[in-house]
């Protein structure tokens, strides 16, 4: 076996990439992320121990740098061995480090994980793969299967948290509670000395920590930006040269936008870049002018078209085409080997978008996809401030159910069962999403309920939060115990960490019958999908009419 990684829903045979990822990550990167994550585990336990200590630890940066580091491994980021093997060098550097400067101090832990201590017999790209092996998902070989699940699953959704910690922290919004439990929670996937029941413990609090966390990036957002506002976005193209960015980063779209005005480019967005539209600060640029294409996976056709180059800020990039390798960017913790990369910003100063925007004027107008408009922009502000419409909608009978169809797409043909539950659903009912999981429905022309769209989009996936609050809103404006005891159905798709630690939200927030689907990780070991069917009534998915007649039922 040269790999092993089950981090996504995609995974060979629904069990694990040994050769080479389903994503198209190749064997070294692959290996190379173990041994980052190991290193930041080490990083981890060494930096806890330095807390409280009068002098100040090297290097004050580590919390960001954690951030980035698990921020890099999560699926469809980073391919590129040599940014990866940099990067493993810089965790192996602060880790030591650190662990100097606790032994001078005379405060190294009395545990020392296999994380702490590790190290190549060479400093060289086969020193780090050869040790890598030591420390990948499948070690140590002896772990029970309940205790690596769970621990896997806390490990995934810090990944997820990271993610949306680090967009916060891009913006100037930090939670030190945020950053200490990461840490914690880091350290404590490399005891040994923990029991299935604690890592349990272990998960309730990354669920917990992780609304934390997406209601901070909710904030920081909103403050930057403002509140979200329903908006109808332009599906078609505009003559003249342009830019597509992809993936969630709003300050890079934001910097682009202003170092592109009145240069005659318009810009586009692509993906989970579609929300950018809403924000007022945003959506006042005149060439900020539509959105192009849909969901990830369908980048490699869509970026063909497109003609003019693209910015892929962070997850999720795909193995480029040749048609368009020459027109591709990235920036961000975004890599792909020859690509050529944006810098990262220098202090607050903005970053040079001054080679794409280059590139840009060398090229001809994209290719039209499609054409109309899209309704977005039904964040909590948004659609609370309808309230009092709703509530009496619901009352009168008019609004039925409310079924929350969030999170990730995939390329798999079973996430058409996502399109059919979206027709086959009552016109009595309104869908609420967030993330790329909408492509599926949202172009569907479903029509409106009580004069709002039936698919009421909250924006990127970390918008989860907005439906949550949404949730807990309507719950205390009609009485009802908890959000369970709503006319809310929960059918959730999930590709990579990020839904993850979406999904281990909502169930710290007590959310139960959630059907998660295309199909259950294969990281949740038998004994685990039992805890958690039996604690969450967690479910898979079955058949569209056999879900609808549920849902409908309100079972």
């Amino acid at each position: 076996m040269g790999m092993f990684c089950y981090q996504c829903q995609e995974t060979a045979r629904g069990q694990g990439c040994t050769v080479r990822g389903v994503c198209g990550k190749e064997e070294p990167v692959a290996n190379l992320q173990d041994a980052l994550m190991a290193l930041l585990k080490g990083i981890s336990v060494y930096r806890l121990a330095a807390r409280g200590l009068p002098a100040e630890a090297p290097d004050a940066d580590v919390d960001r740098f954690l951030l980035e580091g698990l921020f890099t491994t999560i699926t469809n980021v980073n391919f590129d061995p040599e940014t990866m093997l940099a990067l493993v060098r810089r965790a192996y550097a602060l880790r030591e480090a650190l662990r100097e400067w606790l032994a001078r101090a005379g405060a190294l832990p009395e545990r020392l994980p296999l994380e702490a201590t590790f190290k190549p017999e060479a400093d060289t790209l086969e020193g780090w793969l050869a040790v890598s092996r030591s420390v990948g998902l499948l070690e140590p070989a002896a772990l029970p299967a309940e205790v690596r699940s769970l621990r896997h699953l806390i490990q995934f959704g810090l990944k997820g948290m990271a993610a949306y910690a680090d967009h916060a922290l891009v913006l100037g919004y930090r939670d030190e509670a945020v950053m200490t439990f990461i840490q914690e929670a880091l350290a404590a996937i490399t005891d040994d000395s923990l029991t299935a029941e604690d890592l349990m413990a272990w998960v309730q609090r990354t669920g917990e920590m992780g609304v934390r966390t997406m209601a901070l990036l909710d904030r920081a957002n909103t403050a930057t930006y403002g509140h979200p506002e329903p908006t109808e976005v332009y599906l078609g193209v505009k003559p003249g040269p342009g830019i597509l960015v992809s993936g969630h980063d709003l300050r890079d779209l934001h910097e682009l936008l202003e170092q592109t005005k009145g240069k005659g480019i318009n810009i586009y967005t692509h993906g989970e870049m579609l929300p950018a539209h809403a924000y007022p600060a945003l959506k006042k640029y005149e060439h900020l002018v539509g959105n192009y294409g849909g969901a990830w996976w369908q980048q490699g056709e869509q970026f063909e078209k497109f003609n003019g180059p693209i910015l892929m800020t962070t997850n999720c990039l795909i193995p480029p085409r040749p048609s368009y390798i020459g027109r591709l960017f990235t920036t961000g913790v975004v890599s792909w080997p020859g690509v050529p990369h944006i810098p990262d910003r220098l202090g607050e100063a903005p970053k040079d978008f001054s080679p794409i925007i280059e590139k840009a004027l060398q090229c001809p107008s994209p290719q039209p996809l499609e054409s109309g408009t899209l309704p977005i922009g039904y964040a909590h502000e948004s659609v609370l401030s309808r309230a009092s419409q709703i509530i009496e909608a619901i009352k009168a009978g008019a609004i039925k159910r409310f079924v929350v169809m969030a999170g990730c797409d995939g390329r798999m043909r079973s996430r058409e069962y996502y399109t059919e539950v979206a027709k086959a659903l009552p016109a009595d009912t309104i869908i609420l999403t967030a993330g790329c999981a909408k492509y599926r429905y949202n172009k569907l022309g479903l029509g409106t309920l009580g004069g709002l769209p039936r698919v009421l989009d909250a924006g990127q996936c970390n918008d989860s939060y907005s439906l949550v609050v949404i949730a807990m809103k309507l719950a205390e404006a009609l009485g009802a115990q908890s959000i369970n005891d709503l006319p809310i159905a929960y059918d959730i798709a999930w590709y990579e960490q990020k839904a993850v630690i979406v999904l281990l939200a909502l169930l710290s927030l007590g959310v139960k019958r959630i059907r998660l689907g295309p199909t259950l990780p294969a990281f949740l070991a038998p004994g685990i999908v039992e805890a958690l069917v039996k604690t969450f009534d967690l479910r898979p998915i079955q058949s569209v009419e056999e879900d609808v007649a549920s849902i409908v039922a309100g079972r």
